[in-house]
């Protein structure tokens, strides 16, 4: 028995000199940046304030950093992909091997889906919410860190893929027979499969997590209808991942039993039935879209709201249509296999239910067209990214219509078209709304705004880059090319994958806007402290707060009364701006105590996954075992929590005030 497993020096691609290349870059900047952290002395500092942090807001920036690191990464591939179709007509095979290319489009999918739109929108969630209902932090704290690393293991395996063995080469969805054993034998899928499996564990926590915190955590007198409409998108959003999630993990438990035990599940043979695995794989995925999309359409009521100076138009009208979605989601799955062969009444009704989901969708974009009328539009960074999302999510929302038509859709599946109609949707709808949230509340979560200047050179760059790189991909669907193709032979498909890669290149300059953006304004942050709390005079609690707010959010617990809160508040109070009472007393503040379960967890957990991949049962068993230990030493942990002094918040709470009076 060999004491590794399968895994042998082979699987270090040694003879493939891409991977080696893209390899040693991504090592050699871990490196630097371990190095840069060590010679700077940070790593006490990192240890005790984020790494065992169980803040909801400090979790919540750690999300949105690892999701715009994986951004890069996954922006990457595509750039790969994009410049290999540009090239690799006729004669020329391009730069990129079949293998290789299909690796690539494979990361692309999982990494842009599951570790940066998701975690992107988690991270916007743990900032954003407790703040907005005027609570002091997610019901459970710890857990939520868990969450965060675990999220943070299946992004470690996915990439540990790329310098050693190989990652899938079946899509992002992994479909059988091509990912079962007999035509993957490698350890691509297993990466893949196992990624998402930790993962997916960390990500039906937050589910249960912020379900919890929103039924049962709000501040005295936020009733239902007194939550801002984004507590109500994230509301609905982790109701689908605690209804869906489970059905992903089971399918996958499946498939895993297929490759490892030799189960029938899903292969040819043995009587199974690889359609099985594609309905269960999208009873989970349409779900999923809306799981990205829905924080992002609370993101854009608080937005458009806040920057046209109105209270949101038809408050009751866009919950309703909010809930409307997260139940019709689960009616529409089919419409992705309308050719399966499920007959005409089957496909006719999914066709039909496609077209009514559509529904309170468009009750939505006329509520925030509705709300901008009339109002004083403030055309800053991230109402723009709100406008620049109704105008190509409504494009993306009219292909997708369509596409719910079953004859249209005989013809166009699989082809480019559904490519361009998805980042219609993905992009238009969840990455634009993740540039809005992070430009939104920047300042609430740092204590300084972004810089509008380089912002709005970013949206521009991505808006114009979107269209520039997907409209071409409508035409050459409708051409009849399909997807994932390393190689064609239709010379007149060249020119239109010429200008997609111009396309890609544009939004290229605007990630490079974002960064420099970023730059600029952390080195001119003194000029512009957000000192009030309120930057963009807004309506909900989280406005009401110091910038950055203290870890325990709120001094004493505001009270609700009504809609847009402090909003109400402020207009109660026109000789106090800000909007916040003398409280009468301070009471000592309990906050839960840091903890290093989650980041423990996460390291039993990459290495109980890597041990799984490869086979290596005795460094599986230890890695199950330590998380075990890590897990039972937090339960019985004797001081869970840590009391702030009166004193000591009066004194934080009073110099605030003080500042805020100058």
């Amino acid at each position: 028995m060999n004491l590794f497993g399968k895994l042998t020096l082979s699987a270090i691609p040694l003879d493939q000199p891409i991977p080696m290349v893209a390899s040693a870059l991504m090592v050699l900047v871990v490196l630097l940046v371990l190095a840069l952290i060590t010679l700077k002395g940070y790593w006490p500092y990192l240890w005790r304030e984020w790494l065992t942090s169980v803040d909801h807001k400090r979790i919540g920036v750690m999300y949105c950093v690892l999701a715009l690191v994986m951004l890069l990464r996954g922006f990457t591939d595509a750039i790969m992909m994009r410049s290999q179709q540009a090239v690799g007509v006729g004669a020329s095979q391009g730069y990129l091997p079949p293998e290789h290319f299909d690796q690539i489009f494979s990361a692309h999918g999982t990494i842009m889906i599951f570790f940066m739109a998701m975690p992107f929108m988690i991270g916007l969630m743990n900032f954003a919410v407790p703040l907005q209902l005027g609570i002091r932090d997610v019901a459970f704290p710890t857990l939520n860190s868990v969450s965060l690393w675990l999220t943070a293991s299946g992004v470690l395996l996915t990439n540990v893929s790329l310098v050693v063995g190989e990652f899938a080469k079946t899509g992002w969805v992994a479909y059988p027979p091509l990912s079962e054993l007999q035509f993957s034998p490698g350890v691509g899928v297993d990466y893949y499969l196992w990624a998402l499996q930790i993962s997916g564990v960390g990500t039906l926590m937050t589910g249960i997590n912020f379900v919890t915190t929103i039924l049962k955590m709000r501040a005295p007198g936020m009733s239902y209808m007194r939550m801002p409409v984004f507590c109500w998108t994230v509301l609905a959003t982790n109701l689908l991942i605690v209804a869906a999630f489970p059905v992903l993990t089971a399918t996958f438990a499946m498939l895993l039993l297929d490759r490892y035990l030799g189960f029938h599940f899903f292969t040819v043979g043995g009587q199974g039935n690889p359609m099985m695995y594609v309905n269960l794989f999208w009873v989970w995925g349409h779900p999923e879209v809306y799981i990205l999309v829905l924080p992002a359409f609370g993101v854009y009521s608080e937005v458009i709201s806040t920057f046209s100076d109105k209270p949101l138009f038809g408050y009751r009208s866009m919950v309703a249509a909010t809930m409307a979605i997260c139940i019709l989601s689960f009616l529409v799955w089919l419409h992705h296999f309308f050719t399966m062969g499920a007959g005409a009444d089957v496909n006719g009704f999914f066709g039909v239910m496609t077209m009514i989901i559509a529904v309170p969708t468009g009750v939505k974009i006329f509520n925030w067209m509705f709300t901008m009328y009339g109002g004083r539009v403030r055309f800053t960074v991230p109402i723009l990214w709100s406008l620049g999302f109704m105008v190509t999510f409504v494009i993306g929302g009219m292909t997708g219509v369509l596409m719910a038509v079953p004859p249209a859709d005989f013809q166009l599946h699989n082809s480019l078209f559904l490519i361009a109609h998805f980042h219609n949707v993905i992009i238009g709808g969840t990455v634009f709304g993740a540039m809005a949230g992070y430009n939104y509340w920047f300042p609430k979560a740092f204590g300084f705004t972004l810089d509008e200047r380089w912002g709005k050179a970013a949206f521009w760059c991505w808006l114009v880059g979107f269209y520039v790189a997907f409209m071409p991909l409508y035409v050459l669907g409708l051409m009849g090319m399909t997807r994932r193709m390393q190689h064609y032979g239709d010379v007149s498909w060249q020119p239109w994958l010429v200008v997609a890669a111009a396309g890609t290149a544009i939004i290229f300059f605007g990630i490079i806007c974002q960064i420099v953006q970023l730059v600029v304004s952390i080195r001119t942050r003194d000029q512009r402290r957000d000192t009030t709390g309120d930057p963009w005079n807004g309506r909900t609690l989280e406005w009401s707060t110091p910038s950055p707010p203290p870890v325990w959010n709120f001094a004493v617990m505001p009270r609700v009364t009504g809609k847009d809160a402090f909003w109400e508040h402020k207009l109660r109070m026109p000789d106090r701006p800000t909007g916040r009472d003398e409280p009468v007393y301070y009471e000592p503040i309990e906050i839960p105590k840091n903890s290093p379960t989650g980041f423990i967890t996460a390291f039993f957990a990459v290495i109980t996954g890597f041990a799984l991949i490869w086979h290596i049962w005795w460094m599986a068993g230890a890695g199950v075992m330590g998380a075990l230990v890590t897990i039972l030493i937090f339960a019985w942990r004797e001081e869970p929590e840590t009391e702030i002094p009166a004193a000591d918040v009066e004194r934080v709470d009073r110099s605030r005030r003080a500042e805020f009076a100058r």
